[in-house]
Order: C-alpha cells, then sequence, then structure tokens
C-alpha cells in the first residue's frame, strides 16, 4: 500500500531542507535519486538561471513524494526525474521540464493548483493540471474515467502541445517498468497504450516513442507470442546479417559510382510490425520475407530522386510498391521516398530515402520545433498539422459527451493508415483508410458535408458509401435544403464526420421535437376548452416549477419525445387556472369562446403535413398515406410513430399500451410524397420488370426499394416495390396503370412482410 498523502503544510516545510543530488551513491541516502544525468543534458541548451528552477522543482517533488516508493520498490521521485530526461532528450524547455518532475504531485500526493502557481507560476501549474488524471472523482467505470481523463488532457493539449510530449514521456518511462505490476494491471495499461498513446505518438510524428511503445505494449499484452517471435527474429538475424552487409556494400558502391552522399544504415523492423503483418496477411513468420530495411540519407531533396534511380538500377523494383511521401506528405508531417526492390535472393528489400531534416521530422516530428529550433523560429509545418489535428479533436469532443462514443471515435481518428485524395483544385487531403465521400465532404466544411446530397470520384457519380482510394480527385455535388441522413453514420469512418453528423440529427430532432411538442399541447388543451397562447406568465411559471423544467422549449421537447403525455400537461394547466377568479381576462375570453362554440366547435386532432421531420416517423408495418385513417404512437424518447388506424400491429400494441396513443390526421396540402407498398404479380417473361418500373415513372411516382422471387420456373413472380406517392388517389393512378398491362396477374397495396413487433417504436 502506497503511504497517505502528505499535506501540503509537511511538503512546503520539507522543501526547503531537501538538498539537490548529483552523484551521491544510493547507500548515502536511499530515498535520493541522482539529477546528474538530468542536468548534464539540460547544461547543452539551457542557462544557469533555469537549472536552478530545475533543482527547485526536484526538491519539491522529492519532499512531496518521500515515503513513497513504486512498485519495482525504488523511490518514486526516480519515475518523474527520469520522464524529465526524457524531456530532455528532445531539449523542451524550462517549464516543461519542471512540470515532468511536478507532474505526479498533483495527482498522488494532494498538491493544489494554487500552491504550484506559487512556487513555479501559472504555466508550470497549467501543465501539471493538464496532465493529472480525474482519478478522485465518481465514474460509473474504468473505460469512463479513462475518456474523461482524456478529454481533459485534450483540453490541455490545445493549450499547450507540451502537455501530450509529457504524457508521452511519462507513459513510455512507465512502460520500460511495467514488468513491477501484477499480471492483469500489466494487460490493461499495455492495451490502453497501444490503443491510444502510440497511434497520439505516430500522429504526432514522434515515431522513436511511437515503435517503442508499439513493441512494449505487444511485448505486454501478447507475451507468449512476444517471446516466440523474439527467439525467430533473433534466429534470423544471424542467418541473414550476411546478406543484409552485401545489400549495403553494393548500394554503397553505386552511391559513390553516382556521385551522391549518402549515409545508409540496415535497420530492423519491429516485433509489432512483423506480427502485425503476419495477421493481416496470414503468413507464417517463415513466409515473412523483408524484417530487414535500409534507410539512405541524402543531402538535398534532388538527392533523393536521384538516388532511387540509382537503386532501381541496382535491384528490380517491385510494380506497387512506391510511395512518394515526398510530394505528399503524410498527415503528421512525414517525407520519405518508399521503394521496395527484389534483393540478391529474391526477396524483397525495403529502402526509405530522405533527406537529414526529413529524418529529424521522421523520427522526433511536432518535438523537432524544440530539438533544432533558433530564436525566433516559427512553428514549422509538423507543429501546424499538429495544432490543426488537436483542434478537431476539440470539436469533436465539444459535440459528443457520450464517453465511449468520444473514445471509440478517438481511436478511429488515431488509425495510422491513410489514403491521400484530391479535391477539383488539386487540394491534397489525408483521410483514414476507408472513408467515403462523406468524410471527404466534413474534413473540407460542416456546411459542405451537412449538404452533401451526392458524389463524383475521376468525373463519375458514385454512391455516397463507396470507399476511396489514394488519388481519387472527389467532388461533393450539394443542395441547400439538404441535411445529414441517420444511415451515413453506417458507413463514415473519420470521428469528424461522425460527430458532425450526430451533432446535426440531434440540433435537428430537438427542434422538431419542441414544434412536435407544441402541437401535441395544443391539441391537448383544446380538449380541455384552452388555447396556449392565452396562457400567462403566472400559469407557466408554476406549470415548469412543477415539472422541473428551465424553458418552455425544453418541455415541449419532452413532449415531442414521447417523454411526457400532453394530456397529462394539459389537465395540470386546467388545475392550475382554477379557480376562476385567478384566471387572467385572456384566458377567461378563451375558455368562454371555446366552451359556448365561437371557436372550432369540436377539440382538434394533430394534423400533419410531411415537414414534421425527425420527431414524426411513419410506421413501416403498414406504410400510412394520406387519405388513410391514422393514429400515433409517443414512444418514451422516440417521438411520434404513426400508424394506420386498422394496422394489426398498432392494434396489438394499443391493447398493451393504450395511454400513449393520440388521434391524428392530415392536413388539407401535404409537403412531400409518403412510401407506400406494392405487390406486382406477373407473368414470368423477359424483360417485364423494366417495364413495370417504367409504367411507374410514367405516373410521376419514384421507386424507393424492389425485390422479386428468385425462382425462374415458376409461371409467376411476385415484384414488390416501395414507391412514393402523394396520396390515396395517386397511389390508385398508379395501380390502375399497372393492371392495364397483360401481362400484370394481379397489382395490389401491400403491407410489408414479417412480424415487425417493434414497429410501433421503431
Amino acid at each position: 500500500m502506497p503511504p497517505a498523502a502528505r499535506t501540503p503544510a509537511a511538503v512546503a516545510a520539507a522543501v526547503a531542507a531537501a538538498p539537490v543530488a548529483t552523484d551521491e551513491p544510493a547507500a548515502a541516502r536511499q530515498t535520493t535519486v541522482s539529477l546528474a544525468s538530468l542536468l548534464t543534458k539540460l547544461q547543452t541548451y539551457l542557462p544557469e538561471a533555469d537549472l536552478q528552477k530545475v533543482r527547485d522543482a526536484y526538491r519539491f517533488a522529492d519532499a512531496a513524494h518521500l515515503g513513497q516508493y513504486r512498485a519495482s520498490g525504488e523511490p518514486y521521485i526516480s519515475h518523474p526525474v527520469a520522464v524529465a530526461e526524457l524531456c530532455a532528450d528532445w531539449k523542451l524547455d524550462t517549464q516543461a521540464i519542471m512540470a515532468a518532475l511536478l507532474h505526479d504531485t498533483a495527482e498522488d500526493k494532494g498538491i493544489t493548483q494554487a500552491e504550484l502557481v506559487e512556487h513555479f507560476g501559472g504555466t508550470v501549474a497549467d501543465l501539471v493540471d493538464g496532465l493529472t488524471k480525474l482519478d478522485k472523482l465518481q465514474f460509473s467505470s474504468r473505460e469512463e474515467n479513462q475518456s474523461e481523463s482524456f478529454r481533459k488532457m485534450l483540453l490541455a493539449m490545445a493549450r499547450d502541445i507540451r502537455v501530450i510530449l509529457v504524457k508521452l514521456a511519462d507513459r513510455l518511462h512507465n512502460m520500460r517498468t511495467l514488468g513491477a505490476m501484477v499480471a492483469t494491471k500489466r494487460t490493461r495499461i499495455a492495451r490502453e497504450t497501444m490503443d491510444i498513446y502510440a497511434p497520439i505518438a505516430h500522429r504526432l510524428g514522434l515515431n522513436q516513442i511511437y515503435r517503442e511503445l508499439q513493441d512494449l505494449g505487444f511485448a505486454y499484452s501478447y507475451p507468449n507470442r512476444y517471446a516466440v517471435l523474439s527467439l525467430a527474429v533473433l534466429a534470423a538475424r544471424g542467418n541473414r546479417r550476411g546478406l543484409v552487409e552485401k545489400i549495403l556494400a553494393a548500394a554503397r558502391a553505386a552511391m559513390a559510382e553516382a556521385g551522391i552522399e549518402a549515409q545508409l544504415y540496415g535497420r530492423e523492423k519491429t516485433l509489432y510490425s512483423i506480427y502485425r503483418k503476419m495477421r493481416t496477411k496470414h503468413l507464417s513468420f517463415a513466409h515473412i520475407q523483408d524484417i530487414f530495411g535500409f534507410r539512405v540519407i541524402v543531402p538535398e531533396v534532388l538527392d533523393c530522386y536521384r538516388t532511387l534511380g540509382v537503386l532501381h538500377g541496382l535491384y528490380k523494383p517491385m510494380p506497387g510498391k512506391f510511395q512518394d511521401y515526398i510530394a505528399i506528405p503524410k498527415a503528421n508531417g512525414y517525407q520519405s521516398l518508399h521503394t521496395t526492390l527484389i534483393g540478391p535472393n529474391g526477396n524483397p528489400i525495403e529502402f526509405q530515402i530522405r533527406t537529414e531534416a526529413m529524418h529529424r521530422i521522421a523520427e522526433s516530428g511536432v518535438a523537432a520545433h524544440w530539438l533544432y529550433k533558433t530564436p525566433g523560429d516559427k512553428p514549422g509545418p509538423e507543429q501546424l498539422q499538429a495544432n490543426a489535428w488537436v483542434q478537431s479533436l476539440l470539436d469533436i469532443q465539444s459535440e459528443n459527451r457520450d464517453w465511449s462514443d468520444f473514445l471509440e471515435t478517438v481511436k478511429v481518428d488515431l488509425a495510422p493508415d491513410a489514403v491521400y485524395v484530391f479535391t477539383p483544385k488539386s487540394r491534397i487531403l489525408a483521410l483514414p483508410r476507408g472513408a467515403t465521400p462523406v468524410d471527404f465532404a466534413y474534413a473540407i466544411h460542416t456546411t459542405l458535408g451537412d449538404q452533401t446530397v451526392a458524389a463524383r470520384v475521376n468525373n463519375e457519380l458514385v454512391p455516397l458509401r463507396t470507399e476511396l482510394h489514394s488519388g481519387d480527385v472527389v467532388e461533393i455535388i450539394t443542395a441547400p435544403s439538404s441535411r445529414p441522413n441517420p444511415n451515413w453514420l453506417g458507413f463514415v469512418r473519420t470521428g469528424r464526420a461522425r460527430s458532425k453528423i450526430r451533432h446535426a440529427l440531434k440540433t435537428a430532432q430537438q427542434s422538431e421535437s419542441v414544434e412536435l411538442g407544441r402541437r401535441l399541447l395544443v391539441s391537448a388543451l383544446r380538449h380541455e376548452h384552452l388555447e396556449l397562447a392565452a396562457l400567462d406568465d403566472a400559469v407557466w411559471d408554476k406549470l415548469l416549477r412543477w415539472t422541473g423544467f428551465k424553458s418552455r422549449d425544453e418541455l415541449f421537447a419532452d413532449i415531442g419525445l414521447g417523454k411526457r403525455v400532453a394530456e397529462i400537461l394539459a389537465k395540470r394547466v386546467v388545475s392550475l387556472v382554477s379557480p376562476q377568479d385567478a384566471l387572467s381576462a385572456p384566458l377567461l375570453d378563451t375558455i368562454e369562446r371555446l366552451q359556448t362554440g365561437a371557436g372550432n366547435g369540436t377539440p382538434s386532432t394533430l394534423q400533419l403535413d410531411g415537414s414534421e421531420g425527425m420527431s414524426v416517423r411513419y410506421a413501416t408495418c403498414c406504410r400510412p398515406i394520406p387519405g388513410d385513417a391514422i393514429i400515433g404512437y409517443l414512444g418514451k424518447g422516440e417521438g411520434l410513430m404513426v400508424h394506420q388506424q386498422d394496422c394489426e400491429i398498432a392494434r396489438r400494441v394499443f391493447q398493451k399500451d393504450p395511454d400513449r396513443w393520440i388521434d391524428l390526421s392530415w392536413a388539407a396540402e401535404c409537403t412531400r410524397p409518403f412510401e407506400t407498398g406494392l405487390s406486382v404479380i406477373v407473368e414470368n417473361s423477359k424483360g417485364v420488370l423494366a417495364r413495370v418500373a417504367t409504367v411507374i415513372s410514367e405516373q410521376d411516382s419514384d421507386i424507393a426499394h424492389v425485390t422479386m422471387d428468385d425462382d425462374a420456373r415458376q409461371a409467376t413472380t411476385e415484384l414488390r416495390f416501395v414507391i412514393l406517392v402523394r396520396d390515396r388517389k395517386h397511389l390508385a393512378d398508379v395501380l390502375r396503370a399497372l393492371r392495364r398491362l397483360k401481362f400484370v396477374v394481379r397489382a395490389t397495396r401491400a403491407k410489408s412482410r414479417g412480424s415487425h413487433a417493434a414497429a410501433a417504436g421503431n
């Protein structure tokens, strides 16, 4: 059990007395951890005044963690010092180093934000706060805690990218020392690392950390597989050492002959990348030929392409195995030429060709800004891309409050595989593999995505669910009146598109539910001989207090979603406006007019015209259309479901839940066509489907769906259509036209097949 958190006063008292360790032996003071290595790194780029601030931060952290030990038995302060050393490798500034030393003081030892501000300033305190998890709050599950802690870190990242750099250094050291943990905790932390932190490192271009986090995560998630694979690679390393040296010697000789200054390295691929290739391609280790790769670093960009030509002259390139990430960089700023060649023994060998500057960005990504900056340097492209990515995650989290959806969305957005597509004006966009034109539209602009109706890929119209590939030119066709389709959520790939669609649907449903709820309450009040418009503020205040809502719109939305019954609220209003001597003059006039027949005479039903949006849906079990007698079911939180009055499904649900049904009627004019079913039995002959479809079209009706029997041996076939009609008269016109066809045996209106037992609430 770790010791109890020390009080802030005790920490403050101990700070002054705490000595700064340099190179004291461990035996001299068991709780002292050497700062010598850290100070040696910092002396190369920080002035003495800043080194003193680091020493002060160390004293404070050492006092706070005094008596606290890691699972390995080491003094806890060894962890913050190791994290600070990793940050020093990136040459992060003084404030980031101090935050690294202090990052666990608030979370583990109860040091307050105010104390950190007092001792080290607001910036360091904010960095530490951004690194502090939300363990002290109550969550329903570990996953919810993880998601909310990530949200908090995300907000801090948006203010200062150093937060995630310190966090990644923290996670890397924890992974390097994970062996001291119990097995269940090792596995959980390793999976979290592979799901979240390794992909973040990749997204920020921190490839060295990305590879190490992946390999460590693989080792602790699947220890047996890791052990077997590491032994296999060790054996292969000995067998292929001569081959690697032979390829390097031949490549160096070819470079020298071409007059190209080049640094060549042979490198072994990570165990996890080999394992992932075995899984995705269903190969055994014996069939993985390219466990070694080669890197060529040259002075200039032009030399990269000259080197490519030299290597292609030395070994034959494999078709389709060349990527130019110099002309089209990856989303994290990575640039290189990748080519796979057929080596001396017929094995594939991969070469990566880049300049020194590209190599720095490839290995350090966003951290290269600190590694190689000079005074007055502006942020590089990798820094700007990282900031843009963090901002996009902020947009997602602001529109997606559900913790599980948010975390899944982020995981998808962090997927390392990408495709590169073009706008019609040749702008390049990087999207996750599997992205669709809808993802593309939302990547450009939210309004473009919301108004998407169709797409052209390489000048051809394609379905919106079409998967995009690198090199595609995508054009989005829009309509100002269009809005997102809920079905899009079934195929979009990017977190941005998913969150924007959900946000738009939720907003639209909210506004439509408010309008539906208002109309339902108007109808219910008229049954009680009252008018909604005549209710004064005093009555509204009482009603809102009774229901617990802050505004009328919230109350209307709850009614529209079926969470409250309008008739019950109407009766409550009647009780609130009694006795009559307490009624306002307008309300008295309304009651008197309606009760004496000066108004509409009879209580009105709710009228539908098709413009209600998502708050009103039409049951697929009976597909009501204008002219049908209709009734509505208010499912809890589901809005209004409209059925025909003689629908069997509706009758069964009515018997179970009669209080949630309301009378409905059609408006004199409807704003759109409605779906209905057709059953057309035809003689089996060539071209009948096309002829039937033509007749339906000639009657100004669109076909939404069609199915048919697949037994061509029968004399007749049933064609089942879902078509769009304006009303019952329009449907009758379509049926008459079909019955005139000689090969049509019977044409009737049809209901959906199957039991649809949930239709009342679907």
